[in-house]
């Protein structure tokens, strides 16, 4: 019997207070309204509060970070289930996790602690605690607590106000005692009202800087978006000093003090070059000059290491021995970056570490701080020229760029000092991309020859997807990105350059027929004429980010067609020419010596369309998409 009467007793206990957390009329009311005001939402936090406090861990004399966390949670939908968690690593702990009931009962879910993974990485140490969440009506009410300790205040970089879910009002709060010398920027606070409030405390002998602000939309969930450090109101934390004990510590006061504990990192290593020696001689035997031979280890370090990113601990920071990375064929950007700088070593070359932050990162090394960088690469002096080598650019040609970290700043290891430069960027003329159909009319069909060309990094894009290919599917998939797995294109005689050298520009010629493209009616002629139909569906509707494309583009396509003897163009469709700061966007369409010209040119100067060229760029779009539906109509002459 008393087996049984525990767990019915506890079944009545959980079922009484879940009765008692039924939401109250004002609470259904309140969740009505908030639906209205965030329609694609399902959940509003009502009050989210950050406490953040210091302490010195005298054991280690480091100074840790308490963080805690409050949220009261309301159901603005009929039914709403969540995952509450909450992200922490080896540098961090999380002490308390709790859900209570609107009475403020404790609520008891299965709260689960797992390593997280994801695909991109080999290896991380990021575990994430949570507990899945059931609201069953509109209104129903949570509240969740939580306590995260950060071991060292170097990892602890940024507060974001921003949440998944809208929060009706934000409030962060840091207790800053005076012993601590710390930096708090504010970042993107413009369109945002956000208040400050600085008392100092005479008890805790610290300052208590508290933030408020109200109405703030979920995080946007949009594919091509600018990173969230530019997006969001959020604070960066820079903790420079502190004093413990009548002595000061510094902590990264500078840039040079960010470099010394990279340094410090990378002076811990026990590279052995003698294992690489080997495969250097037989990388640089037969190459004629020093650029030949850079090439050279360069290339057969994107080509023959596999790279895996891997975050753990210090080993997220710490670049792995060049030995190991070569023995075991893969490595992380900063063991790749590690493995190019002793290769060039032994080779008899000038190299050095680089750190940088990639295009995703909103901050440069003004702002010391473990947040500022995500990415390390190798500059090789040569000639008195700096060659910046990125490993995990696979097909990247040597002297190129990839768009994420063109113009970005770089660190560069100069003994114990150090060099801030730039990425070089490129126009988009670099990365140009042609398409040329020289066709004519064959029954119902439009056939002919056609040529492509890549440069830049649209060829890189290309060669990177193709040779990731197994051998045996390599034709088949090329003749399937030609005919675009169209049952009315047929595509024969390929021709190509090679597919493997990334220097020399990309080519493919091939013959082309596109079956059900003409249509004839007495003495008319109906052709569709355009198969690729380029942006053609990039209308920006509803979207909240800028889009950023994956790199500059320079796209010129042109379709030239043989009109039939006899036939002339019924009408010639309007053209385009809009240009702005961002992108141009050309169509025209001409005749000369019987045959139609039909051109496009496509420029995405800086990669982006921002949000304030949004209607002028879907206003382009229709008019392209117009262009695209209309039929050229020959006549009989």
């Amino acid at each position: 019997m008393r087996k049984l009467f525990i767990p019915f007793l506890f079944l009545a206990t959980v079922c009484v207070a879940q009765k008692n957390s039924d939401p109250t009329s004002e609470e259904i009311n309140q969740a009505k309204t908030l639906k209205i005001k965030y329609t694609n939402d399902d959940l509003v936090l009502l009050e989210s509060k950050d406490y953040v406090t210091f302490d010195i861990n005298k054991d280690k004399n480091h100074v840790t970070v308490k963080h805690q966390v409050n949220e009261e949670m309301l159901n603005i939908s009929s039914r709403t289930d969540i995952q509450k968690h909450i992200f922490y690593d080896g540098q961090s702990e999380i002490s308390s996790f709790a859900l209570k009931y609107r009475n403020k009962k404790a609520a008891y879910f299965n709260i689960k602690d797992e390593s997280y993974t994801i695909d991109e990485f080999f290896y991380n140490d990021v575990r994430v605690k949570y507990a899945t969440l059931d609201f069953p009506v509109q209104g129903y009410k949570y509240y969740f607590e939580a306590t995260k300790n950060i071991f060292d205040v170097k990892y602890f970089t940024s507060l974001y106000f921003t949440d998944a879910y809208p929060i009706s009002k934000k409030e962060i709060t840091l207790v800053v005692p005076k012993w601590l010398n710390l930096e708090i920027k504010e970042i993107n606070f413009e369109g945002f009202n956000i208040s400050k409030e600085i008392i100092y405390d005479e008890k805790q002998n610290a300052n208590i800087i508290t933030y408020s602000v109200s109405t703030l939309h979920a995080g946007y969930v949009e594919e091509q978006s600018p990173g969230p450090s530019y997006i969001y109101p959020h604070l960066l934390i820079l903790a420079k000093s502190y004093t413990n004990n009548g002595e000061n510590y510094t902590l990264f006061n500078e840039t040079k003090d960010l470099y010394n504990w990279y340094k410090s990192l990378v002076d811990s290593m026990n590279d052995d070059r003698s294992v690489l020696k080997e495969k250097v001689s037989e990388l640089t035997a037969g190459a004629k000059t020093d650029e030949e031979k850079i090439k050279n280890i360069y290339y057969w370090i994107q080509d023959n290491i596999r790279y895996i990113a891997f975050e753990d601990g210090l080993a997220g920071f710490k670049p792995d021995e060049s030995q190991n990375v070569f023995k075991k064929r893969y490595g992380d950007c900063k063991g790749m970056a590690n493995l190019t700088k002793q290769m060039l070593i032994e080779a008899g070359f000038d190299a050095r570490l680089t750190w940088l932050g990639t295009k995703r990162i909103a901050y440069d090394y003004s702002m010391p701080s473990l947040s500022v960088d995500n990415h390390m690469i190798c500059t090789v002096f040569n000639n008195g020229k700096k060659i910046f080598l990125d490993g995990t650019e696979k097909f990247n040609p040597y002297g190129e760029y990839a768009e994420r970290i063109q113009g970005k700043q770089v660190m560069i290891e100069d003994g114990d000092s150090f060099i801030l430069d730039a990425i070089p960027t490129v126009t988009p003329e670099i990365n140009k991309e042609t398409h040329v159909f020289n066709a004519r009319i064959n029954n119902n069909a439009l056939e002919g020859d056609v040529s492509l060309t890549y440069g830049g990094q649209s060829k890189a894009a290309f060669l990177y997807g193709f040779n990731n290919l197994r051998s045996e599917r390599k034709n088949e998939a090329l003749e399937y990105y030609l005919n675009r797995a169209d049952r009315n294109m047929f595509v024969n005689n390929i021709k190509t350059s090679d597919l493997e050298n990334r220097d020399s520009q990309l080519s493919i010629k091939y013959l082309l027929k596109q079956d059900n493209t003409v249509t004839s009616f007495d003495d008319e002629i109906y052709i569709n004429l355009d198969y690729n139909k380029e942006y053609g569906k990039s209308l920006l509707n509803d979207r909240k980010t800028d889009y950023e494309f994956d790199h500059k583009q320079y796209l010129s396509s042109e379709i030239n067609l043989q009109l039939p003897e006899g036939y002339k163009i019924a009408e010639l469709p309007n053209g385009i020419d809009v240009n702005t700061h961002n992108y141009k966007i050309f169509v025209d369409f001409e005749v000369t010596d019987n045959v139609l010209h039909y051109k496009k040119v496509f420029i995405m100067k800086n990669a982006i369309v921002e949000k304030s060229n949004f209607k002028e760029w879907n206003e382009t779009i229709k008019a392209l998409q117009s262009i695209y539906n209309q039929q050229i109509i020959l006549v009989k002459d």
